[in-house]
């Protein structure tokens, strides 16, 4: 204990698990897939799962925002597990591991990052001729959480989705004057538009032309993967992500609420459905003055910290342990932002807590497995895949040999079945886990997810597959994210199906 609390100032890879922590035997490596992963299927703890849930979404972990002591307090959480299940010790010596590249020493990863909270309380007026509403912070609106401080008040200007691309024949801002205006865009982007337009990018975009702040919401016309995703119009917790050069006083409203603005302000009072439906047909912009006004006021208070990834592996037991499976779950959420703990158990404390699970069983195998897993703890998902583009940028195994990575996000509530993201594998791989940890009826395949820490991985040319309860996840970046909304049984079941995938990509042929 002595030596890990050292280790806390910076995070540390451990190396090999080859000896069986319930027995203290050295490993046997003539035991197979085939005889093992039943019963380690069976080992599955949603007891234990759904208290580290609770344990990490707790006061005492502050919403596990990245760069924050909270957020450090977490890592050592979870190297503390790493530690007492052993899979930093080395106990065998084998011409595999004497010649295996991956590094048998402490390994530290980290870097600097700013941690920006709102403070208590931020306020968002509304104002036109006849009516004047000043919004609840919660259902109504949240600032943009990495958004400068705010004192501002002039009028709001509609851009559509807020793009500007002449290539492609489309700019929101054409004929408008924004100077010293607040502008309200949508987010996502029309139909039309090929490529991808981000928040930052429109963030960026606005600041060029001259605007003083931004007001975006989900438009009322969903698209397919927003249906599916169970989205709503209630404002969610946000990092824009942009350059701190770029940044500009930001607030995502309810759908109501830009309704209301955007209605009242048109010629024809045409509703907000109508213009998104319109956009969305032609590519065309409709952008407009409205009638509105807004105050926006509140306090950003940003401080230096510090990023932890924590990693551990459990070495191969053959000729290709040089070869690695990663699995992986961000560990950070939101903090305390505007007054209220974003305790994050579904995002993602429930990924974090199925890893470890994972890991416990797979350390406790009578065998190592024929390649080696690495266990991936990320900071910095919520603020633009941080941690994830960290790693990839500096590996613990060559990237090249990087057989897969398992990312496990979302994986505590939903309607019980399994969403499973695949790119640079056949369907067929997640199919045969399906089978194998007894879930086949249960999975839904799919190709890539545009967001999660399987992003910098596929960009990089790993092979993915991403892991999430099925459904609809209600309390998605909201204060309600508690562990009392968990399910032990969907819990349980990712656990599973990421165990018996581990075990069938480490043992492939």
């Amino acid at each position: 204990m002595k030596l890990l609390l050292v280790f806390l100032a910076s995070i540390f890879v451990a190396t090999s698990a080859i000896e069986s922590v319930a027995s203290g035997t050295t490993l046997d490596s003539t035991i197979t897939d085939s005889n093992w992963i039943e019963r380690g299927l069976e080992q599955i703890s949603a007891e234990r799962m759904v208290a580290d849930i609770a344990e990490l979404s707790s006061s005492r972990f502050g919403g596990r925002q990245t760069g924050t002591d909270q957020d450090r307090e977490s890592a050592a959480f979870v190297a503390d597990r790493f530690s007492a299940l052993r899979l930093h010790r080395s106990t065998v010596s084998t011409p595999e591991n004497r010649t295996n590249p991956l590094p048998q020493r402490e390994w530290k990863q980290t870097m600097p990052v700013t941690a920006a909270t709102i403070q208590d309380e931020p306020f968002l007026q509304i104002a036109s001729a006849n009516n004047q509403s000043t919004l609840r912070v919660g259902p109504e609106f949240l600032p943009i959480l990495d958004s400068p401080s705010a004192d501002i008040h002039s009028s709001i200007v509609f851009v559509g989705y807020g793009l500007s691309d002449p290539a492609q024949g489309i700019d929101d801002y054409a004929g408008l004057d924004i100077r010293n205006k607040i502008v309200l865009f949508l987010r996502g982007k029309p139909e039309p538009y090929k490529g991808a337009f981000t928040h930052a990018d429109k963030v960026r975009i606005a600041k060029e032309k001259g605007a003083a702040a931004y007001l975006t919401a989900t438009g009322p016309v969903l698209s397919p993967y927003e249906v599916r995703r169970g989205t709503t119009g209630t404002p969610t917790a946000l990092y824009a992500g942009t350059d701190p050069s770029q940044q500009l006083p930001g607030a995502w409203i309810s759908t109501d609420i830009a309704e209301a603005i955007v209605q009242n302000g048109t010629p024809d009072n045409k509703p907000l459905r109508d213009l998104q439906e319109a956009i969305t047909r032609t590519g065309s912009s409709r952008s407009f003055v409205t009638s509105a006004t807004a105050r926006l006021v509140w306090t950003t208070l940003s401080s230096p910290g510090t990023l932890y990834n924590v990693a551990s592996l459990i070495r191969g037991y053959s000729p290709r342990s040089d070869e690695t499976i990663i699995i992986g779950a961000h560990r950070d959420h939101f903090g305390k932002q505007a007054g209220r703990l974003f305790a994050g158990a579904d995002d993602n404390a429930s990924g974090t807590a199925v890893m470890l699970e994972v890991a416990r069983v797979l350390a406790s195998a009578p065998a190592a497995p024929k390649r080696s897993i690495l266990f991936l703890s990320f900071s910095g998902e919520e603020q633009g895949l941080l941690g994830s583009r960290l790693y990839v940028s500096q590996p613990i195994a060559p990237l090249a040999k990087t057989v897969g990575m398992i990312n496990i996000d979302h994986a505590g509530v939903g309607n019980g079945r399994l969403t499973v993201g695949v790119t640079g594998l056949e369907k067929s791989v997640a199919a045969e886990a399906g089978q194998a940890s007894g879930l086949s009826d249960k999975l839904d395949l799919y190709g890539f997810f545009p967001g999660g820490d399987h992003v910098p991985f596929k960009e990089a040319g790993v092979p993915t597959i991403t892991v999430v309860s099925g459904g609809v996840h209600p309390h998605f970046h909201q204060p309600t994210d508690t562990a009392d909304t968990i399910d032990p049984e969907i819990v349980k079941s990712v656990a599973r199906y990421v165990l018996a995938l581990a075990w069938q990509l480490a043992n492939a042929p």
